[in-house]
């Protein structure tokens, strides 16, 4: 009954790791999981856990403070006394004391370091938010390339094909004479040049789908793969939007912006803390204590008693003047306004680099939909122009050098139709990006 057990769980096992083998990861998923994986972002997750604990720190410094102390002491030789003699005596003392004190009145320092703290989070979380938006774009930019690597990889098989169709045509026409052996020998040349590229592309495919494992922090790319969506080369991916609209929309969504938006905020109330050095600090506090003495050679109460009889209680208001600090608090005023000039100038700075990543981009995007519409046109003419050379070289009315130039112009324009095409959808994907739409491909 055991093996049996074991045998079922083992098959169970197997069973799965068959399943998850099998899987196809989607643009979406990869995503996900290298946001939920990635080594930066889990450090500016750590970076906005920090902003949360210094937030709950300052909410928790308007609360009164409780310290307790415990001191116990021996005193030995001569001593001074109360009739102004000296003695020679040995004494213990013993002490314990818990105080408290409460903060009434600190120059608005506690609500503005508050607000500051509820600022600096909203910032990391923004920052964390950046930091996810790189990795989405990084992921999907090698997603994209391994689906260009897989479409050269499919173009490299089917010329091998052709090529292996060919020669048995070319083996064919040798064996009855219509060949000589300079071409039967040129078409197996020319085969095995197109299976040594088939296997470069290949090779090229599995390091592009490496790169996007590691980026996704896979431990191997072993039974990875992803999904090919469906695009529909036939028509436009986007309507592309000017790059003022486009900026328009990416100043109120995007993290970096409100980031720097929160710091310059934040930096306002920098400068009312260091201003709180100003204003008087007025605090509450107030304790309980008591003690225990003990002379050697002389009755003493026990240790109880003598507790209850030195118990004491005291309350109390202490208020600190700031006269003179030999201008501390001046200068910590003036870096705080300087902090702020430069986190406005780091704002601004921020906004210029935005617009020029979308001009950038649009540009990008608008060269990339010509390339694209072109190299369209070309392909369908190089096909065309191929088909022709194919059925001349077959009835012997073309060269082999005609055809294999023909056969080569096909073959760049394929490439560089599928290498346009996928340029143009992610430099479309990204414009979207910026209005705020999600990375996806379905």
């Amino acid at each position: 009954m055991r093996k049996q057990y074991i045998t079922f769980v083992t098959i169970a096992v197997l069973s799965a790791g068959s399943a998850m083998a099998q899987k196809q990861w989607n643009l979406k998923q990869c995503i996900e999981y290298a946001i939920e994986h990635n080594l930066t972002i889990k450090q500016q997750e750590a970076a906005k856990d920090e902003s949360a604990v210094d937030l709950n720190t300052a909410k928790w410094s308007r609360l009164p403070d409780l310290n307790g102390s415990a001191s116990h002491s021996f005193n030995f030789g001569r001593s001074l006394q109360m009739d102004n003699t000296y003695q020679q005596l040995n004494t213990q003392n013993t002490g314990l004391n818990l105080s408290t004190s409460i903060p009434l009145f600190t120059g608005m320092q506690i609500p503005n370091q508050i607000a500051l703290s509820k600022l600096n989070l909203k910032a990391a979380v923004e920052d964390l938010n950046k930091a996810k938006e790189d990795i989405s774009i990084q992921v999907t930019s090698a997603y994209l390339q391994v689906l260009f690597n897989e479409e050269l990889a499919k173009v490299a098989h089917e010329q091998v094909a052709l090529s292996e169709e060919m020669l048995k045509q070319k083996t064919a026409f040798f064996k009855v004479g219509k060949a000589s052996e300079a071409e039967l020998y040129e078409a197996k040349s020319r085969a095995a040049q197109d299976q040594l590229s088939a296997v470069q592309a290949d090779n090229e495919y599995r390091l592009a789908l490496l790169d996007l494992s590691q980026l996704l922090e896979l431990p191997s790319p072993e039974d990875f793969s992803i999904v090919a969506p469906s695009i529909d080369e036939g028509k436009d991916f986007c309507i592309l939007s000017s790059p003022a609209d486009i900026y328009s929309e990416a100043l109120l969504i995007k993290p970096s912006i409100k980031a720097a938006q929160y710091r310059v905020e934040g930096a306002q109330k920098s400068i009312r803390i260091a201003q709180s050095g100003y204003y008087p600090q007025l605090s509450l506090g107030a304790g309980i204590a008591t003690s225990y003495y003990n002379v050697s050679g002389r009755e003493n109460g026990n240790f109880g008693s003598q507790l209850r009889d030195n118990f004491s209680q005291y309350i109390g208001l202490s208020l600190n003047i700031p006269i003179f600090n030999r201008f501390s608090t001046r200068n910590q005023v003036r870096k705080a306004r300087i902090q702020q000039t430069t986190l406005n100038w780091q704002l601004e700075d921020a906004k210029k680099a935005l617009y020029k990543e979308i001009q950038q981009a649009y540009y990008n995007a608008v060269n990339a939909e010509s390339k694209f519409e072109s190299s369209r046109t070309a392909d369908e003419a190089a096909k065309a122009s191929f088909n022709l050379m194919k059925e001349k070289y077959a009835n012997g009315k073309a060269t082999s050098t005609e055809f294999n130039e023909a056969r080569t112009n096909w073959l760049k324009a394929v490439s560089d139709r599928i290498q346009a095409k996928y340029d143009y959808l992610f430099r479309t994907k990204i414009l979207d990006f910026y209005k705020g739409v999600p990375l996806t491909l379905e």
